[in-house]
């Protein structure tokens, strides 16, 4: 198949679209990047006239902060970037505000933390605000609220807040602009001789090795960064496009099934809701090394994991947190919410199931992560 045929299929069915604009695209080197804005915005209006449903995910307030105070590069110390974000939160989201309103749309800012999506009720409270603000025919611009985020809390950078917004509002399609073309087999910025590459089937291993994991002066990510959210987006059945936002009328160039940008496609089977956030959206607390025997039946058979597969248990950890699979090696095999506590596995560990009660006096199941808790990755 043809791209330009590839494109349109995957396109034809889009109705809800998240839309990832970085640093790098909004921002110049005199502060924001009002004509790159107001292309971008022109573009997003012209979607939400054809009836799609769109969510932006917003990059800039610290490169905002940073132009109005004057610094030449980005704080370094966590306190330095809170206020620098606080000082260009408001400038960024005052520049959406007029910019859309040339189109009679209107917008509406959500900042959010890791804890926001990762605790349930938090979560669902996010969710049903976006859908209420998306039935209102409002645009929904979401930031990392890094004015009071701390490490812990962190999504990481927008690239991975963009994943897990999609995941969280079933949409059908991810645009991540960024001040690049797309992905190259190698650096451009370093590589003359650097090639497009304008599909990607599946992310493996080769793919993240042409990502440049290079960070511009005011962006937190890389194209690695990208990459990895584009992999994490396929596994919950959505493609992604990674695209230069600064050019001309790209969304339009996009939605005419232009060869333009890198195209990931999803996975055939994807993963349900609830998995996507238990793989990805909460921070794993621990790790635990299984042997080979579990290893084969977690990839192979989808199976539970049982006291008998575990080696090792590393970190303290609760009933309910997530928790890592590692191989003997240490690769990483999967992710999943445990039965049992960290000093609850080390003393059943390696043994059978029907051993669990006997060591610890009771049983709360036969699983230390059962199948349906359980993410392979």
């Amino acid at each position: 198949m043809q791209d330009k045929d590839l494109r349109e299929k995957i396109l034809a069915g889009v109705k809800k679209i998240v839309i990832k604009i970085g640093s790098g695209v909004l921002t110049a080197h005199d502060g924001l990047n009002l004509p790159v804005i107001e292309g971008l915005v022109r573009g997003i209006s012209g979607l939400h006239d054809a009836g799609f449903r769109v969510v932006v995910v917003s990059s800039g307030a610290i490169a905002a902060g940073m132009k109005r105070m004057n610094f030449s590069k980005r704080p370094d110390n966590i306190l330095a970037k809170q206020a620098t974000a606080a000082v260009g939160q408001g400038k960024l989201i005052l520049t959406y505000e007029k910019a859309f309103e040339n189109y009679q749309k209107k917008v509406a800012q959500i900042l959010l933390t890791r804890d926001d999506l990762t605790n349930r009720r938090r979560y669902l409270n996010a969710c049903n605000t976006i859908f209420t603000l998306v039935e209102w025919e409002v645009i929904p611009i979401i930031n990392e609220n890094d004015t009071v985020v701390a490490e812990e809390i962190k999504f990481g950078d927008n690239d991975n807040l963009s994943a897990l917004v999609a995941s969280l509002v079933e949409a059908d399609l991810v645009i991540n602009f960024t001040d690049t073309d797309g992905l190259y087999d190698c650096d451009p910025k370093k590589d003359g001789s650097a090639h497009q590459i304008f599909l990607v089937e599946k992310v493996t291993p080769e793919i993240e090795k042409c990502a440049s994991s290079s960070v511009g002066t005011f962006g937190r990510g890389g194209m690695l960064s990208k990459v990895q959210a584009a992999k994490k987006l396929a596994l919950s059945g959505i493609p992604t496009i990674i695209a230069n936002g600064k050019l001309d009328n790209i969304i339009d160039r996009i939605f005419q099934y232009e060869t333009v940008g890198t195209l990931f496609l999803p996975n055939q089977k994807a993963l349900s809701k609830r998995k996507h956030w238990i793989a990805f959206t909460l921070n794993p607390k621990g790790d635990i090394l299984i042997d080979g025997g579990a290893k084969k039946v977690i990839l192979k058979n989808g199976k539970s994991l049982l006291p008998s597969g575990v080696l090792e248990v590393r970190g303290k950890f609760k009933i309910g947190d997530s928790v890592r699979c590692l191989g003997s090696c240490g690769e990483e095999i999967a992710v999943g919410l445990v039965n049992y506590d960290s000093s609850e596995i080390n003393k059943i560990m390696g043994l059978k199931t029907s051993e669990i009660e006997d060591k610890l006096g009771y049983k709360y199941f036969d699983e230390i992560i059962h199948r349906d808790n359980l993410v392979v990755l």
